[in-house]
């Protein structure tokens, strides 16, 4: 049997976290929890809070964490900007698995610029919401393994550490 794992893959919109959080469910049959996801069908609720801060981190950690204690392997794929929410991922994890966290970076600012400009919206027009795809505030990233995306691959493709 396989030990339960948590992988959390934080980084800014149009990193690679989704591409590769795809690439490792896939492989390891593992459960993928997506903020966005979560967050556009908090938004989409008539009874949704009219602003959505951090419930859709507070939910996939707490669906971590059941997961977990079902023996899953289970990834966290968000922003996690702040290290508030790194704790939290750690927290979800405590008792029940080991835990890998790492910081998905772009290593080409015009390439993660496309990427972001061309991605498709993860929600319908009339629920997105307002302001920068790329530049969620604050950002203070805590995490200590930090992977690049090499320009003009796919993020499952090839990894590097800078």
């Amino acid at each position: 049997m396989r030990r339960p794992l948590l992988i959390v893959l934080s980084g800014l919109p149009g990193s690679g976290k989704t591409t590769l959080a795809h690439g490792l469910a896939t492989r390891f049959g593992a459960v993928h929890l997506r903020i966005d996801t979560i967050e556009q069908a908090l938004r989409t609720s008539p009874y949704a809070p009219v602003e959505v801060i951090d419930h859709g981190y507070r939910a996939a950690m707490g669906l971590a964490r059941d997961n977990l204690a079902f023996g899953h392997v289970v990834i966290g794929d968000a922003v996690n900007g702040m290290a508030e929410l790194d704790r939290g991922w750690a927290a979800a994890a405590e008792g029940l698995a080991a835990m890998v966290a790492m910081r998905i970076v772009c290593s080409d600012e015009i390439v993660h610029r496309k990427r972001v400009e061309t991605a498709a919206p993860t929600c319908p027009a009339t629920s997105c919401p307002p302001g920068p795809k790329s530049a969620p505030a604050p950002f203070a990233p805590t995490l200590q393994r930090w992977f690049s995306t090499p320009p003009g691959a796919p993020p499952t493709d090839r990894w590097r550490t800078p």
